[in-house]
């Protein structure tokens, strides 16, 4: 599949179209950004590592059920996808205080929640993707009741079968981001799934293994990446 003119150039990835209308080349960089893109560098093979992780994620994910925009790798830090209209609300999957829900609960870091949390904002970079609810989503538009329902069954749904294969990978799924979009009608999971939209805490010492290594300073961070990368190939292999 050879690549054509570049779509899209967001703070992670670029996107090129393809010979072919409905698929579209994500290509992973290893910029970083977090804060709101306040704070930048450079995460060593970044890209490489969260191109295969998402892979193998997205590839497991269809094998229970779970539609995403995944067709294959093309190299190292390419893939294949199919073209999403995305829907501008990003959902937020939490099963332990981490983060912003440590402040705005004023809970610890590190609880376990009773009861895993969906979290919903508004995909805008100028705004600082603020959290929403359902009834802006219904009001503004941006999906409709039986897209939302299909997002919620979905979300749940990853965090089920993912919070299993991090278990068995040593690590805890603290919390994550997902991202959908329409395509031929259908409602897919799009973005990534990787150490910088997941938080992934070792199971046993509590280290933190993902982008937090770099929001916080803590040093490590290529390691972190390539040691979740290790992981989850080593229990996909196993499943």
């Amino acid at each position: 599949m050879e690549r054509g003119a570049m779509r899209y150039e967001g703070k992670a990835k670029k996107i090129y179209a393809t010979s072919h209308p409905d698929l579209f080349i994500v290509e992973f960089k290893d910029q970083a950004t977090a804060f709101d893109g306040k704070k930048r560098g450079i995460i060593h093979e970044k890209g490489i590592c969260n191109a295969r992780i998402s892979a193998l994620l997205f590839k497991h994910l269809a094998e229970q059920g779970v539609p995403t925009h995944f067709v294959e790798m093309l190299s190292s830090r390419e893939m294949l996808v199919k073209g999403l209209d995305i829907i501008p609300v990003e959902v937020v999957a939490r099963n332990v205080v981490a983060g912003s829900l440590a402040k705005r609960l004023g809970q610890p870091e590190g609880t376990p929640l009773p009861k895993p949390v969906l979290e919903f904002y508004y995909k805008s970079d100028a705004l600082g993707d603020p959290m929403i609810n359902e009834y802006h989503v219904d009001s503004m538009g941006w999906a409709t009741g039986g897209e939302m329902q299909r997002i919620k069954e979905l979300a749940w749904q990853v965090n089920q079968r993912l919070s299993v294969l991090m278990e068995h990978a040593g690590l805890v799924l603290v919390d994550f981001k997902l991202e959908f979009g329409r395509h031929r009608g259908e409602v897919l999971l799009g973005d990534e799934i990787s150490p910088d939209t997941c938080r992934l805490w070792d199971a046993a010492t509590g280290e933190k293994l993902d982008k937090d290594r770099f929001r916080r300073d803590l040093g490590g961070v290529e390691d972190a990446y390539r040691e979740v990368l290790h992981r989850v190939e080593r229990v996909l292999g196993t499943l």
